[in-house]
């Protein structure tokens, strides 16, 4: 009876207004933790459109807790300016503790959609999912990364069977949930820029050249040498500066050996006022979007084109039709077509000008946080039939 008094409810809301729990590792922290960007701006926008929306994560996350652990002041700085910035998040602090299920039955009783996100303890995840008989919400499962296409065991600790549907960053994701995971619905749901947050700044430009991201565990180790460090190492007359997390004691020596500045890691916050410092970024993805998930842009292409910078990128394929390439962006074969876009641009200002101000366009018309939520709507009006 409660199972079908919660359908109705569901049925009547999406008229109306929802209740949205969304569950991710972190809110606070994107140490290492890149797809806080995007769940930051998805949840404000859902705010925005008078939804009532409820964020979790665990108290002593691997993130946050490296974070405090590593980043000293800078910790400080970038806990306070998330606070600051998204000070309409409603964060919830659980433990997996003897008060786990209790808060479990407290906050999920009138909840309309549950969104949990796939870098959660399965054991969280699946506690969740065994509430869905007694209260009726739906779940969707939100995933924004490789795992599915390069370790399904680690996805199949998660009863996918309870979910209500996928939310996969890429076409490719979701056919291998449809295809590999036998999940009947699963929709392409890529991630996006907060425009609220990531936009062109109007400062004096600093940096020559920067790359934003982690080393990556040895993802892309041979496609940063090439597109990357051995490029720097030519543009000896350019300032350029790279930050992230997790890089090792040798790729430090070999950023330096190359001329490169290492600053360390970047609050996410603070990355518009760095990208409109700079004059020219590059992207390199891992080998895994570049291959079997060919298609798949990670969150830093969103971001930086909305903050007005010019953007080269080492080859991967656009399969989705997401941006207009050569145009929002280039695309270069191999290093030395690196080497030779990045002296065009940064010689160049009116060429630099015309593909920054291209990306932001796409941007701003297709990929920002509020077409994500709107698409999210339109994906709760599916599943509550």
């Amino acid at each position: 009876m409660q199972h079908e008094q919660a359908q109705v409810r569901m049925a009547t809301r999406m008229t109306g207004k929802l209740k949205f729990r969304l569950f991710a590792h972190s809110w606070v922290s994107d140490w290492n933790h890149g797809n806080a960007h995007f769940l930051r701006g998805l949840a404000r926008e859902l705010l925005r459109m008078g939804h009532e929306v409820r964020c979790y994560e665990q108290l002593g996350s691997w993130s946050l807790s490296n974070l405090v652990s590593r980043e000293g002041d800078r910790a400080i700085r970038a806990i306070d300016d998330f606070r600051r910035t998204y000070s309409e998040l409603d964060i919830r602090f659980y433990q997996r503790d003897e008060t786990f299920e209790p808060l479990l039955d407290e906050e999920l009783k009138d909840a309309d959609i549950v969104i949990i996100h796939e870098w959660n303890d399965p054991d969280v995840v699946n506690a969740i999912l065994a509430k869905k008989a007694n209260f009726g919400f739906r779940a969707l499962f939100h995933d924004t990364h490789h795992r599915a296409y390069t370790s399904a065991r680690d996805i199949l600790r998660f009863n996918l069977q309870h979910f209500d549907g996928v939310l996969a960053f890429g076409d490719a994701i979701t056919q291998i949930y449809r295809d590999g995971f036998g999940m009947r619905r699963a929709w392409t749901f890529h991630e996006a820029a907060d425009t609220t947050v990531f936009r062109p700044l109007p400062l004096t430009k600093t940096c020559d050249l920067v790359w934003i991201g982690n080393w990556g565990d040895e993802e892309r180790t041979r496609e940063l040498m090439e597109f990357l460090v051995e490029p720097a190492s030519e543009l000896t007359d350019k300032t350029v500066v790279v930050h992230g997390v997790r890089y090792p004691d040798e790729g430090v020596r070999i950023l330096a050996s190359a001329g490169i500045e290492y600053r360390g890691y970047l609050p996410n916050l603070e990355a518009p006022q760095l990208y409109s410092q700079s004059r020219v970024s590059v992207h390199v993805p891992r080998r895994q979007y570049t291959n079997g998930l060919s298609g798949i842009p990670t969150i830093r292409v969103f971001e930086a084109l909305a903050c007005g910078i010019a953007l080269v990128c080492a080859p991967w394929s656009d399969a989705e039709n997401l941006f207009r390439p050569g145009e929002d962006y280039v695309v270069v074969k191999d290093g030395a077509a690196m080497v030779a876009e990045l002296r065009h641009l940064l010689s160049d200002d009116k060429a630099r000008e015309q593909v920054s101000a291209s990306g932001l366009e796409t941007i701003r018309q297709r990929h920002t946080c509020a077409h994500r939520a709107s698409q999210l709507l339109e994906i709760c009006e599916e599943i509550s039939q």
